[in-house]
């Protein structure tokens, strides 16, 4: 039986027209929530960003009708118009409250329409292109209409296969886009997440999947369907290290000139740097400290000996939302407590497994491994941190009063690297001078991962803010001490790529000489390419965007999307 009834539209929201610092929402916004709620909540209210392929080809397309010509003149001058031909032109509407940059506006007689280029080719649908795309097209219309102008079709003009669709801003089209824009104000305002889609083929080529996590979420949350791969990405930048005394960093177009008494030593390009990392008395230029604050690259500061001081950023990520439920957080000893233990119990085995994996001792190593085991077990029933504190010592104790059996003893120079006990401040002997710079590049690396995914790293949860500490950077890193700064330390020593002629000391306490210390960084920069399968997720990713994903999965647990936090621990 045919269903005679009249469609019913949704009924227009009336929007109080914005004042004072009350953004304006753009049309390509609401295009993002309707491909993905999530996308849009992400990118609008959480201010992520990350380029891909089609973003970077899609801004290439866009070049030439990004400079501006022509003008639209006044709805009233409209209507005497022959002929209108404008580009690049940004239009608002405080009453709607939404505001768009058009990539070309043409008309006739009073009539304009709005074309929006698109990088790829017209798809073969029925209505000529998709809802996203529509959408963002009659938002533009909806602008230039309330402007006063006559508005009743646009164009989308696909680049790749040169091709022209017109788009009826018809009553459908019209609800739809009323729905899309009420739906990202709701969502926006309500201050929660859309959740994550589910298997879906638009995951793969989204540039916000590494940020998104949408399959490990899902995983974590339901436990089901293995994640996909498609979070774990190359990382096609590196991090670039000076350290020679005087050295001087300059810019010269997009290459960074490091150079060392006039004398050119290299020329990284700009575009391959992830951050910067500065050695005691190194100069960096005004003009290349501004540029790569512009390109969110990170510069770390360290003493000559290594250790870190801090770093200088831009102005930083945009996500206030995970910044407050991170103070929030902090300020709830239930929560600090909770992930404390997730810390120091992932702390513990990993540190067994690598004991395990590296002994070199003549008798087994059961006596040291059954007290880490019992450590572990009694981390649950840590009633506070004091407690947990205790636990985590005793168990420091138990590793380091083993770590000498890990260490190779073939060859007389080896006898050089006796270690006792683990002394920090100074270092007293060649294996603690490592294992403190060891630590403080970790410090420094997981500091850069947690500015970049939005948090502050001064405020933690387990270890306590005091000035110029990385508090959660010192809470992060506690899993991955004896994986990657641990580890690079004795790969150093037994393969013979730190030798004892590369410490100097004096007045009871040692360090790394320049060279050691370029050799050192060279083992842990390898040792964080190094790829391994994540035992939670099944597929193959590097140390290095393992802790991204770890800072991002903590952002996601204080989002209150997942109840706990998952700590990585080796199998």
């Amino acid at each position: 039986m045919a269903n005679d009834a009249p469609a019913q539209y949704e009924l227009p929201l009336p929007f109080p027209e914005l004042t004072g610092d009350q953004p304006l929402l753009p049309a390509r916004m609401i295009n993002e929530y309707v491909y993905c709620p999530r996308l849009a909540y992400l990118e609008w209210v959480q201010g992520e960003w990350a380029d891909s392929h089609d973003t970077v080809d899609g801004r290439r397309k866009h070049r030439r009708v990004d400079k501006s010509s022509g003008e639209l003149p006044s709805p009233e001058e409209a209507a005497t118009e022959e002929r209108i031909h404008a580009r690049s032109v940004t239009v608002s509407s405080n009453r709607l409250g939404l505001v768009a940059k058009m990539d070309v506006i043409e008309g006739e007689g009073g009539r304009v329409s709005p074309v929006d280029y698109k990088r790829g080719k017209r798809p073969h649908v029925a209505r000529g292109a998709y809802d996203p795309e529509r959408v963002q097209l009659c938002v533009q219309g909806l602008i230039l209409e309330d402007e006063g102008y006559v508005c009743e079709e646009g164009v989308l003009y696909f680049v790749e296969s040169r091709e022209r669709v017109t788009v009826a801003f018809d009553e459908e089209l019209r609800d739809l886009t009323l729905s899309a824009i009420h739906g990202l104000r709701g969502v926006a305002l309500g201050g929660r997440i859309p959740p994550p889609l589910d298997d879906s083929p638009k995951c793969p080529r989204c540039s916000l999947v590494g940020i998104c996590l949408p399959d490990e979420v899902n995983f974590l949350r339901r436990g089901e369907t293995p994640p996909r791969s498609i979070a774990v990405g190359l990382t096609e930048s590196l991090p670039v290290y000076v350290q020679a005394n005087k050295a001087k960093v300059a810019k010269d177009g997009e290459n960074l000139e490091v150079s060392v008494d006039d004398q050119m030593a290299s020329r990284p390009r700009i575009a391959e740097i992830s951050h910067l990392a500065l050695f005691g008395n190194v100069y960096l230029t005004t003009p290349t400290l501004h540029e790569l604050m512009r390109r969110d690259i990170t510069v770390s500061w360290h003493g000559y000996g290594g250790w870190f001081l801090g770093y200088t950023a831009g102005f930083g990520h945009k996500n206030v939302e995970l910044r407050t439920a991170q103070f929030r957080g902090a300020d709830n000893e239930n929560i600090c407590l909770t992930l404390a233990k997730g810390w120091v119990r992932a702390k513990l085995v990993n540190s067994r497994v690598l004991l395990r994996r590296n002994w070199r001792g003549d008798e087994p190593p059961d006596a040291s491994l059954g007290q880490l085991d019992h450590a572990i077990r009694t981390v649950a029933r840590a009633r506070n941190t004091a407690e947990l504190l205790g636990i985590e010592g005793n168990g420091a104790a138990v590793y380091f009063g083993a770590f000498s059996k890990m260490i190779k003893r073939e060859g007389e120079e080896n006898f050089a690297f006796d270690f006792t006990q683990r002394n920090r401040r100074p270092p007293t002997d060649p294996v603690n001078a490592l294992l403190s710079f060891a630590y403080a590049m970790l410090a420094r690396t997981i500091t850069v991962a947690l500015t970049t995914t939005g948090f502050d790293p001064y405020r933690g949860f387990y270890h306590q803010p005091r000035y110029g500490r990385p508090a959660l950077a010192l809470d992060m890193m506690e899993p991955f001490r004896p994986l990657l700064a641990d580890s690079s330390v004795i790969q150093a020593i037994n393969n013979g790529e730190i030798r004892p002629t590369d410490f100097i000391g004096g007045g009871g306490r040692v360090n790394l000489g320049e060279n050691g210390r370029k050799r050192f960084i060279a083992t842990f920069e390898r040792r964080l390419s190094q790829e391994i399968t994540h035992p939670l997720f099944g597929y193959r990713v590097s140390y290095r965007r393992l802790l991204e994903i770890q800072c991002r999965l903590l952002a996601r647990f204080l989002l209150g999307e997942m109840v706990e936090n998952p700590n990585f621990t080796t199998r």
